[in-house]
């Protein structure tokens, strides 16, 4: 178990999360990491034992940074959801408090699901152009951690009074499709920012989601929003989806790329789906 102790309730639930897994039916190696640079070297070391499973503890930007690390290692993933959306945990249906995570370990089962990937890093729910990177590139740091949800949607507010609308360009030569937009989202999973919003994406369909959100005016993205939270029907009016293994992207102005919350690429960019890559414990 390798826990990023520097995500927003790290810290406070890993002696929780151990004191749990004491009733776990096999043994538990418990790291908590509270210096982000050090989850890649931990994380290799603990699979240079070669273990039957690894729980990753944090948010969806901790999973996604990690799971490269994981897929070809025949090891299985488990998740202690510790962020502020935890919007992979959400999509494969896993408790969002920590004894029902465990219970989850304890007595779940194996999934076999996809992962995203943006050029050739993998990602475990979903990727976007527009806002989101904004907010992610801009964000004081320990915002997140001191003042949790609401503290991330009030920076999210002022950086939307800055934020313009783009070009998105799906495809290449003279088949790709241009349209005006305010968001896209590249998903894997049907949850982003903790809201489920892409209900074309699911995590072992076999393809790779791009859901843009038409408009040329920042209240559209506002709306589409308000609506997905309420799950109006009207979300659906103001959004275009594009699916398949492979999507080449590109953008004017050219902009950064979120992955899983953290800005990672920068469009052009090709989305694709590595289709059944990883085993991970779901509820039964």
């Amino acid at each position: 178990m390798i826990v990023n102790a520097k995500s927003r309730r790290g810290q406070d639930l890993f002696e929780q999360a151990c004191s749990l897994m004491k009733g776990l039916p096999f043994p538990v190696d418990a790291h908590a990491v509270e210096e982000p640079e050090q989850l890649e070297p931990t994380l290799k070391k603990a699979l240079a034992a070669k273990p039957d499973l690894v729980i990753l503890g944090g948010g969806d930007g901790t999973i996604s940074g990690l799971v490269d690390f994981l897929t070809g290692t025949g090891a299985a993933l488990a998740v202690l959801p510790l962020g502020t959306a935890n919007s992979f945990a959400r999509s494969l249906g896993i408790p969002l408090d920590i004894p029902g995570a465990v219970e989850v370990i304890a007595t779940g089962e194996l999934r076999r699901i996809d992962l995203g990937m943006i050029d050739d890093d993998y990602f475990a729910n979903c990727a976007a152009m527009g806002i989101s990177p904004q907010i992610a590139e801009n964000v004081p740091s320990g915002l997140k951690r001191w003042f949790g949800r609401a503290g991330y949607l009030a920076w999210a507010a002022y950086e939307f009074s800055r934020f313009h609308p783009f070009t998105l360009i799906v495809g290449e030569g003279a088949e790709a499709k241009r349209l005006r937009v305010v968001e896209v989202r590249i998903a894997n999973g049907r949850f982003h920012g903790g809201t489920e919003i892409i209900d074309e994406a699911s995590v072992d369909s076999g393809e790779i989601v791009v859901q843009a959100v038409r408009g040329h005016a920042r209240r559209r993205l506002l709306r589409n929003w308000f609506n997905s939270v309420l799950r109006r029907e009207a979300r659906h009016e103001d959004t275009v989806s594009f699916s398949g293994k492979s999507l080449r992207i590109a953008t004017e102005p050219p902009l950064p790329v979120s992955i899983d919350g953290e800005v990672l690429a920068r469009t052009p960019v090709t989305a694709r789906i590595a289709a059944a890559v990883i085993d991970v414990m779901v509820p039964r």
